[in-house]
């Protein structure tokens, strides 16, 4: 397979080596000025004092609570997209060709995919087009990789075009639905894909993915699938943004949270397994209890055998299903809505504005389109930068080293200088 990695500013050792760090059980609501916008630090610690179990008010029987999302959000990058990378390098699956076949032409719109997705003869590509290449190079793998029901190494196999085709296709097509189809249509759709696994099974594919993203350098990866194999599809290229990293700000303002009595909630677009792991384990340093996850739900056999097939009765944690499942779960719980909520992308916006008891809404800075509702929070925050009574803060990033920085200012992957608004 044709890869091309274009390296373009790498993490200093010693931010991996803080997002690895676990927090002290100790911390107390001030914040470590870190990486903050010295505005929204002082914010958050007002909510936190006004609010917590230091202030006259404070209830046990009545504990305040506050939401985060997860990808882009409480960490650099997005989990489930690194998910995918490592399954697919590391051929981490437990669907049989069959299963597989079923799971990637889930809900799938047999029209072609947007333009910007043709092959690179120029014609259009549909998911009639590219699944049987899938799914014929995914029966070669399965019948001789030995991690499935083969007797071959990862190594050998992967010296296959059909490793490279498979590789390639699968990715391609992720984002190929993402960008053609609407969010209800795309979003569970990468979730499938862990068809076939149980819950263990994903937690340590998830584990080892983290554990992988931090050693990688914050880069742009194009993969294209080889010409030896250019099957119905033709041949196609996709690329994406590589090295996820944990946010020790992040890190340290769940703790905050948590030692001063509320409750830490994440709810997140990606799949609840995964995210149950990262948010929760250890090693990684937010310490949220896996309980605490409101995440993309899928159907499970009777020995909790994954299904491809979202979970009747819920709804998508995306968009307004997110606000949705906070009214479901936890304001039928508490009686009231979050304090605070975080967020980055369109798929959050319905939360940071449906409830009357939140008090501060944490943007991460990933300059949204002004004409979505997230778009113009963001301008909200900068014109109301400095009053304390704003309910919208903005807090910059700068994407080529996955490092937040001490401004509303997003620096994109590849530029020299960030700007506040799209």
């Amino acid at each position: 397979m044709q890869r091309r990695l274009l390296l373009l500013s790498p993490i200093a050792a010693a931010m991996a080596a803080a997002g690895c760090a676990s927090l002290s059980s100790s911390a107390g609501p001030a914040l470590s000025p870190g990486h903050w916008d010295a505005f929204n630090r002082a914010q958050i610690e007002s909510l936190i004092a006004s609010l917590g179990k230091g202030s006259p008010g404070y209830n046990t029987a009545k504990r305040p609570y506050v939401v985060f999302d997860w990808d882009n959000t409480s960490v650099f990058l997005d989990i489930e997209e690194a998910s995918l990378i490592y399954q697919l390098e590391n051929l981490v699956f437990g669907a049989t060709p069959a299963q597989l076949e079923v799971a990637l032409r889930k809900n799938i719109p047999k029209k072609d995919f947007l333009p910007a997705y043709n092959n690179a003869a120029g014609q259009p590509v549909n998911i009639d087009r590219v699944v049987p290449d899938i799914v014929a190079s995914y029966t070669w793998l399965y019948q001789n990789y030995r991690g499935l029901k083969g007797d071959q190494s990862l190594a050998v196999v992967a010296l296959s075009p059909h490793y490279g085709a498979f590789t390639t296709k699968v990715r391609y097509l992720y984002e190929a639905i993402g960008d053609t189809f609407d969010h209800d249509t795309a979003y569970p759709w990468v979730t499938y894909l862990f068809a076939g696994m149980t819950e263990a099974q994903v937690r340590k594919l998830t584990a080892d993915t983290v554990a992988w993203q931090l050693k990688e350098p914050v880069a742009k990866v194009k993969w294209t699938s080889p010409t030896a194999l250019p099957g119905r599809a033709g041949v196609v290229s996709v690329s994406w943004k590589n090295g996820l990293r944990l946010q020790p700000e992040m890190q340290e303002l769940y703790a905050a949270f948590r030692n001063a009595g509320f409750d830490v909630w994440v709810c997140s677009a990606s799949f609840v397994d995964v995210i149950k792991e990262i948010s929760s384990n250890p090693a990684f340093g937010y310490n949220n209890p896996p309980e605490r996850v409101l995440a993309m739900e899928l159907e499970r056999d009777a020995s909790g055998v994954i299904q491809p097939e979202f979970r009747r009765g819920y709804d998508q944690t995306q968009g307004p299903g997110k606000t949705k499942n906070i009214q479901r779960f936890l304001v039928s719980k508490y009686g009231y809505g979050p304090s605070f909520v975080a967020g980055d992308s369109e798929g959050d916006q319905n939360m940071m504005a449906d409830f009357a008891d939140t008090k501060k809404v944490l943007i991460v800075n990933r300059l949204r389109d002004p004409k979505t509702d997230i778009g113009k929070f963001s301008a909200m925050a900068v014109q109301n930068d400095g009053k304390a009574d704003t309910r919208y803060l903005l807090q910059g990033r700068d994407d080529n080293t996955g490092s937040w920085v001490p401004s509303q200012l997003h620096t994109p992957l590849g530029a020299a200088q960030g700007k506040a608004l799209k």
